[in-house]
Parts: structure tokens; sequence; C-alpha cells
């Protein structure tokens, strides 16, 4: 039977929901007045001009109550914490005050598609609607625009490439000639997965700036000045938090100055922020290095000569290191590698070659611009190991990963809410967090704390969609431990009758790539819909494949688990293998564990629930993306309800009823169906029927 329990979640007491008059804050209630949301309103609301010149446009209660509280951050350079379910409308609730405040406003995305869809769609429908002549400007990192020098170079090389990859390389050449961003979304038919774009776009470390021969046609000259000088400028969070890092280290910035920071997608913060305060160094970056270097010495007098030999005996340390740990795990920390000879040994073979590279790189640097910026490209990667094999006190986490063909070391900041505090407060800006996924149980003390955010306003609105109704969470009884041998297995099986029931049209997402792949055997064998399986075919292919399908079953893990967006009956099951903690070997994670247990925190419930709560929302909100879908989310772990923390996870997720009999998922696709025969049949009646 359904559960009695799974009736509309209440809001939580200090948090109000869709409360137009009030917004949370962690030191108390703070009262708006009546007329602060006037404008909103108006401008949102059903007689506003959103909802006359817009179609398919639905003012909805919970967009205006966020755009009032935006309005209200922007002018107040307030902290803002909005966490708005799927269907709020949040894009247009920040859009809209961002474009009537009159101030410059960076909007960050979580990611370049969705970067792209704000700046190409929503974005210029705002402006349409409001009448602004603000001016807008899309910034992307430097790997995304084509390099002009680093195209001439490899035209040049006249390497000998493959069929494929040479027509790859015309089709650049000829686009080069025409395109005026050099934003390489553009040309579609060149692969994003492509090795040619590593090589003709260009890094921070490679690039030559101000001495580069095509420095007056550069694309990413030319859209950096573009979006210093406008007013509304979006970015992705990788670009953002570059540019706060080079900020951070004092060599000035990318992105203007700003009155107001909204970060959308705010839930990958935190993970992105580790990213980018950490110092690493790759075995791709030396080896690029190398490469780089001996294309250098093509034009150069006898720099072949001296650098040949280093340059093959720096890739030969590489190429012995990463043999040497081989027997070790693919990530770990740092003293994973110092405690083995050989490994150790290859460290300090490795520090000694890029040494000796970067002096040999000083004695040419004079006599060509690339030979100049090789130069500091290897004294800075010699700085950044340096400091990983030193180690920097107790405020950095030492650690690695490895690739069948390479490596990457790491040091990350053990504590980033203090970094991240003092960056925002040298903004002397409003900063608004959003997302759909923030809180735990409508607590965002866990978001907060991640980021260094001191008593955020904070705001919870619900999602307009019907859950009650729409949806079905089913619990599958009878399922084994997650950690059992056979708990794959024995989840297939259970997930079996449901996929029968739907006829397909579902996606089930797992907690790791190997549970994925047994689960893909699995399902060979016993379903008659066609399977996509992550890592057969690149993302957006398998998607639009699914899509196409009408009855297929996905199965993802990792990426898969947030930005997959499917309307209609294509989906109408997600299935979730495990609760989403994070992987235990993850030498952060621990070390970021260990210390809050020192600073008397249980870092179980104070961390690793939390962030495995905001996940599961994550990998939830797959299932209902409109109003008109439905669909059953199955979710497999027996932890949620065999363990007390279980009740945290569920409470955080959508209102929506919960069952533990398959019959109930049964009788809701009958249902389903019964009601798209009764649709169809009023169809056929009334096409049928005489005009009048």
């Amino acid at each position: 039977m359904v559960e009695a329990s799974a009736r509309r979640r209440q809001p939580p007491a200090e948090v109000p929901v869709c409360a137009p008059a009030a917004l949370g804050d962690t030191g108390g209630m703070i009262e708006l007045d009546a007329s602060d949301g006037d404008d909103m309103d108006a401008l949102l609301g059903a007689e506003g001009p959103f909802a006359r010149e817009l179609p398919n446009f639905a003012p909805r209660q919970a967009q205006q109550v966020m755009a009032t509280a935006v309005q209200r951050a922007i002018a107040g350079r307030e902290t803002l914490v909005a966490e708005a379910g799927t269907g709020t409308g949040k894009t247009y609730a920040y859009l809209v005050p961002a474009l009537l405040s009159g101030e410059r406003v960076i909007i960050s995305t979580g990611t370049k598609a969705l970067q792209d869809q704000l700046f190409f769609r929503d974005l210029p429908r705002v402006r349409s609607v409001l009448g602004s002549r603000q001016k807008t400007a899309l910034l992307k990192g430097r790997a995304n625009y084509l390099c002009l020098y680093r195209l001439d170079q490899c035209v040049r090389e006249g390497a000998a490439w493959e069929h494929a990859q040479a027509a790859q390389l015309a089709s650049i050449r000829a686009w080069s000639a025409r395109t005026r961003s050099g934003d390489r979304m553009e040309l579609a038919e060149v692969p994003e997965e492509s090795p040619l774009w590593p090589r003709v776009t260009s890094t921070a470390e490679n690039c030559l700036g101000l001495e580069c021969p095509f420095f007056d046609d550069c694309h990413v000259v030319k859209a950096r000045r573009e979006a210093m000088e406008a007013d509304v400028v979006v970015v992705n969070h990788h670009l953002l938090f570059a540019d706060l890092a080079l900020k951070q280290e004092g060599f000035g910035e990318i992105l203007p100055g700003a009155a107001a920071f909204i970060l959308d997608e705010a839930h990958q913060l935190p993970e992105l922020a580790g990213q980018f305060f950490s110092q690493s160094v790759s075995a791709r970056q030396l080896g690029e290095l190398g490469q780089d270097a001996l294309t250098e010495c093509g034009g150069v007098t006898g720099a072949v000569g001296l650098l040949l030999e280093p340059v093959e005996a720096l890739r030969d340390a590489v190429r012995r290191l990463r043999l040497a740990m081989d027997a070790l795990p693919q990530r770990g920390a740092f003293q994973q590698l110092e405690q083995r000879a050989g490994v150790r040994e290859g460290l300090h073979e490795l520090r000694e070659l890029l040494a000796t590279l970067a002096d040999l790189l000083a004695s040419q640097a004079e006599r060509s611009r690339g030979f100049g910026n090789l130069h500091e490209r290897a004294g800075l990667f010699a700085a950044r190991l340096d400091r990983i094999l030193d180690g920097h006190g107790d405020q950095d986490v030492r650690w690695y990963e490895q690739y069948p063909r390479g490596f990457v070391f790491y040091a990350t900041p053990l504590d980033l809410a203090q970094p991240l505090r003092s960056l925002r407060e040298r903004t002397q800006a409003a900063w608004i967090h959003t997302s759909a996924t923030l809180s735990v149980a409508g607590n965002f003390d866990h978001f907060a704390r991640q980021l260094g955010l001191q008593e955020p306003r904070t705001l919870s609105l619900d999602s307009p969609f019907d859950y009650a109704r729409q949806a079905l969470c089913y619990l599958p009884p009878a399922l084994p431990d997650p950690n059992a041998g056979d708990y794959t297995e024995r989840l297939v099986e259970a997930v079996l009758p449901v996929l029968q029931a739907s006829d397909g049209r579902a996606f089930l997402l797992f907690t790791s790539h190997r549970a994925l792949r047994r689960a893909a055997e699995l399902l060979q064998e016993k379903v008659p819909w066609p399977l996509f399986v992550q890592g057969t075919a690149p993302r957006p292919r398998l998607l639009e494949e699914f899509r196409a399908s009408g009855h297929g079953v996905l199965l993802g893990a990792a990426s898969f688990w947030e930005g997959v967006d499917v309307l209609g009956d294509a989906l109408s099951v997600v299935v979730i293998d495990k609760l989403p903690f994070a992987a235990p070997d993850d030498p952060v994670l621990m070390a970021r564990l260990s210390a809050l247990e020192q600073a008397g925190i249980n870092p179980f419930m104070g961390w690793q629930v939390p962030s495995a709560a905001i996940a599961l929302k994550q990998g939830a909100g797959r299932l209902i993306r409109d109003v008109r879908d439905h669909g059953v989310l199955v979710l497999g772990d027996p932890r949620l309800t065999g363990k007390g923390y279980g009740k945290l996870f569920l409470a955080s997720l959508p209102p929506m009823p919960r069952t533990r009999e398959l019959h109930d998922v049964q009788a809701f696709f009958a249902g389903l169906a019964a009601d798209r025969d009764r649709h169809d049949g009023r169809g056929e009646a009334e096409a049928a029927a005489p005009s009048s």
C-alpha cells in the first residue's frame, strides 16, 4: 500500500516555502515590505508582459517570490541561497531583476551547454520582453576558442594525419576564415572529443599573449574585450573559478568587476572550488611541454641539438614513473607514492630532469617568443612539483590519480571556506546561489559550510509539479546489503517487473561503473528494449538515440546523475541502485572528514550524509521535468528504510507517495495507459464528428 507518510512534505519551520512576504535567514526571520515584490509580480504575473508576449509562459508564484529575493539581494549586495524546485522558472527569476538592476552582473552556469542555452535562448527573450538595452556578452574558457597561432603551427607541421583527422583539419581551416567568435561550438562537424581540438586551441600556459603574431585577431582577446564592456556577462563555473583563482594570485582579472554574481547550478561549486584552488602537474602537461619545445626548435638554429636529449629524457622518466605506479590504486594519498622505493626514485628523477629542462629553456628564452613562453611554463610546472613533493604544512592534501597512459599529482587546500570567503568579501558584490538541490530536508547548513557562507539569506521554493499525482516512489523489498556480492543481480531482478510494467522507457543510475557494466550484461539477455549504455557512444548521441527510441533503457553513472533532461513518455522510470556516498578512496574527502572529527563534528552525519542526500536529489530530479510527465522512482538501497539516516534522504526528495508493493507500481502504469486510451479515444471521436 502507498504510505500515508508520503503526503505533501511540510516546509521546514525556519524557511517558508513560496511565502511572498518573507525570506529565511540563519539569524532569524526577515520580513519584507509588502511593496517589495510589486514590480516582479506585475512583470511575471498573469497580466504582465511575459504572459502576454511569450507563448506557453505560465505565471508561477514561486518564480515571483524568487525574483523579488534576487532583486533585493542585488540592491543590498547580499548573499542569497535560493533552492528552487524543478519547474519553478528560476532562470527568468534571476534574469529579470538582473537586467532591471542597471548594475553589472556576472551570471555563471554549471555547463557550457547551459551557458549557450542561457545566452542564445533565455536572455534574448527576457531582453525582448523588457525592451532592455543592456549590453550582454558570452565568455568561455580559452580552450573553447580557436587559436590562430596554434592552427598555423599545426598546418605547418604537416603531420601525417589519418584520413578522418585530415578532413577535420581542413574543416577547421575553412571555418577559421569565416568565424567571428572562434567558438568551437559553431563547428558541429568536428566532434568535441576530436584530438585535433587540443592542437588548435591554447592553454593559459602555452598562450604567447602580446607577443603572439596573431594577437590582433585573437578570438580569446576579442571575447574578453566584449565581456569587459558588457553589462551582463554569461560565463560558466570553470571560467569563474579560474578567474577568481588568478585574482587571488595577483595576476589581474579576466572578468569585469561586478555588482552581483548569480551562480546557477550552485550545487556544483564545492567540488569545482577544490579543483581550481589546487596545484597540479600532469603527465600530459609535461608531454605537451616537450612536444612544444621540439616544435619550436624548427625555427631556431642549433636548438634541437640542445633540447632533443633532455626532452627525450623527460619523456622516458614520465613513462618509467607511470609504470612504477602500476601496482598502486587508481587514486590515493601522495604518501602511498613516497612509500614505494621505485616510485620515490622516479619522482626525484622527474624533478631533476624538469629543472634541467627549465634551465636549458632559459638559455633560449631570448631567441623566440615561443621559447620565452616555454621557459615560463617549465618554471611553473617545476614550482608546482616542488610544492607537491615538499608538502605545504597541514594546509594541503597531497594526492594522485593515474590513468592508462598518465598521471596527475595534486595539492588541494584542506579548507576552501576561508579563501572563498575572502574572495567574496573583496568583490563587495551580491552573491546569489541557486539550484534545485542545495538543502538537506530543508536545511542549508552543509552547503553554507562548504562555501564559507556566513548567515546567508535562504529561500526554499517547492516545485509546482504535482508529485502526489505525477509520481510514485518504489522501495523494492528484500534487497540485500548494498555491499553484498550479488547486489546488482538482485537489483536487476527487482527492477525487471517495473520495466515490464512501464514497457521500457527507463533510466538506470549507478554509483559505480562496475555495477553499470554488470547490469548492462544482465539486461542484455533479459529485455526486449534497446539498451543505451554510458561509454558506448558520446553522451549527446546516447541521449538523442534514447529519446528517439521511445521505449529504450538508458544506463549511466557519474556525470549522468545530472543534466539528463528527457521530457514526455520516453522516460517513465528512474532507478537508483545505491545511496551516492562519495568514494572511500577519495584522499581529499578522507582528510576533510578527519579534520571535522578533530573539530568535534560527526563526519558521517555532518558531511557524508548531507553530500549524498544532495546527490540523490539530483538523480531523482531526472524523473519529472514537466507538468505532463509521469513516472516511478525506484530506490534500491535498503538503508533508506533500515538505517536511521535513511529518513533524512527520504525527507529531502520531492513529496511523492511511497510504496514497497510491486502491484502499486503496476497499477500506476495501468492507470496511465487507461488515461492515454481515453484521451486517444476522445481525439478519434472528435476527429470523426461532423463539423458544424
